[in-house]
């Protein structure tokens, strides 16, 4: 008794398109190893009437596919962390403040190194230019500083 009036390649046809569609809407490279498999099925269809070959040929090829592709496929596109810049070079160094700090108005820059920066200051406090600061972290495009005069809140364990 048949189940289906279909074809063997005609059903593998149609597994095919549908894992390469839901490869295609989810970009998540999980189906496209059963694609590859029905793929393989379908060909071997072509062949050889035995459904039990053709599933052993489905899993064999998704299978050898997953575990040989996936790992090299996920390296090549998996998005880049934190890419190492030479920015954190300023971190602790001492810059002058060439316009005023206003965390508020969202104005103030900072020379360091030669180099202007937008600066925002640690305790919120305004800093006037010409004040000697030092760089604690870099938030984004900006410098947090603390006036060097001003000293770091001590930690009491």
């Amino acid at each position: 008794m048949q189940l289906f009036s279909l074809s063997a390649p005609v059903v593998w046809l149609i597994l095919l398109v549908f894992f390469a569609v839901l490869e295609g809407v989810t970009v998540s490279l999980s189906s496209v190893w059963f694609a590859l498999g029905a793929l393989a099925a379908l060909l071997v269809s072509l062949f050889i009437d035995n459904l039990w070959i053709q599933l052993f040929v489905f899993a064999v090829v998704s299978l050898v596919t997953l575990l040989l592709m996936r790992p090299l496929a996920t390296r090549m596109f998996q998005k880049k962390g934190f890419t190492p810049t030479n920015a954190d070079r300023i971190l602790g160094k001492t810059g002058i403040v060439t316009e005023a700090i206003d965390n508020y108005a969202a104005k103030g820059q900072v020379k360091v190194s030669g180099q202007i920066w937008s600066a925002r200051s640690d305790s919120g406090a305004p800093i006037s230019a010409g004040v000697h600061v030092t760089i604690l972290r870099i938030e984004g495009v900006r410098v947090i500083v603390r006036p060097e005069t001003e000293t770091a809140p001590s930690d009491t364990q």
